[in-house]
């Protein structure tokens, strides 16, 4: 509540606080100047003069406070900041790499970006290979962990495949766009190792060249391998063999498919068991700007619509690890079996006690 200094003295006047007025005709004497006094003097004549005056509260809000002056509002401290999540650490505890570096030098999506890998080896269709040097085993691979007993296959029989399709749920509508293979094989030049061939087509057209090369590679006495390649990608490939009217090459070979075996062996280690999961827990390898398989077919559909290769590429590179960590992964599963059946030989022939 604030008032004025004139409101204040009309106020006293009222109230009788005023000196009487001067009988008429006489002459008003002069009132002496008072002598001059510090402020503080002056208010404490004012309290001694007038202590129990109904306004003297209002005197001293009006002297002794500025107007606007008010009790400073309770400051409530700051709430405690957020702490960030430990990115590194939770990496570190997974196993996982630093992507940072990977996405910074990932070039920049560009829509006149049209380069595909691999050399035209007919109308739309494309042809990417590569060599790794691998030791190839030397001794006939037990397919004891499949449970297979007393079946064994050549080292270089075994195909290793993985198909990338349009589409994950199958059916007539469902075609396969890109085709990896890999096999041991020995090169003059480059000597043994893992030889990794794929076929990417690039135009619906080119599906016929596409089943007719793959077929060229296959022998009788090939043996397929995959990961759930037995459930889904012969099936698939025995299907656009049919609507192509084409011999179907996959029905009278074998097939060792690891997801199987692999089930068996490490279920209730790990999360699930994913090849991803197992290439980065069993053998230790873990993808850099990888692109998952479910968006393999966006990828594919979005360069046949006049868009960017690079997401298409990436496809042509998750398929080439994937064959490649078939080939490393048949030899893990192969060598603990036989790990396991020495254990238990040496277990039965030691004597008891």
């Amino acid at each position: 509540m604030s008032l004025s200094l004139d409101k204040l003295r009309l106020l006293r006047r009222q109230a009788g606080d005023a000196t009487p007025r001067p009988a008429a005709g006489h002459a008003t004497p002069p009132v002496p100047p008072a002598p001059a006094t510090p402020v503080a003097a002056n208010d404490a004549q004012a309290r001694r003069a007038a202590p129990d005056s109904v306004f003297a509260w209002v005197d001293k809000e009006i002297r002794h406070k500025a107007p606007g002056d008010a009790a400073p509002a309770p400051v409530s401290p700051p709430p405690p900041a957020l702490r960030r999540p430990e990115v590194g650490d939770l990496h570190r505890l997974l196993g996982l790499r630093d992507r940072g570096a990977a996405a910074a030098a990932r070039p920049r999506v560009d829509a006149r970006d049209h380069h595909v890998p691999g050399e035209e080896i007919a109308p739309g269709l494309f042809l990417i290979e590569s060599f790794l040097p691998q030791a190839i085993p030397l001794q006939p691979l037990s397919l004891a962990f499949a449970r297979r007993e007393g079946e064994a296959v050549q080292p270089q029989d075994l195909m290793f495949f993985d198909t990338e399709t349009t589409g994950l749920a199958g059916g007539t509508g469902t075609r396969a766009f890109m085709i990896g293979a890999a096999d041991w094989h020995h090169d003059a030049a480059r000597g043994d190792g893992l030889r990794i061939r794929q076929l990417l087509m690039t135009t619906m057209a080119a599906e016929t060249a596409m089943l007719r090369e793959f077929a060229g590679w296959l022998q009788p006495s090939t043996v397929f391998s995959s990961y759930n390649g037995r459930c889904y990608d012969a099936p698939l490939l025995k299907t656009r063999y049919r609507l192509a009217r084409q011999r179907c090459p996959i029905t009278p070979l074998d097939h060792v498919d690891l997801l199987f075996p692999t089930r068996r062996r490490y279920r209730g280690t790990w999360e699930n068991c994913r090849l991803a999961t197992i290439e980065r827990q069993l053998l230790q390898i873990v993808r850099e700007d990888d692109l998952p398989g479910s968006e393999a077919p966006a990828a594919w559909l979005n360069y046949l619509r006049g868009g960017s290769a690079v997401n298409l590429r990436r496809v042509a590179e998750h398929n080439h690890q994937d064959v490649v960590t078939l080939s490393l992964l048949m030899v893990r599963l192969v060598a603990e079996e036989q790990r396991e059946r020495e254990t238990l030989a040496l277990s039965a022939a030691a004597p008891f006690g």
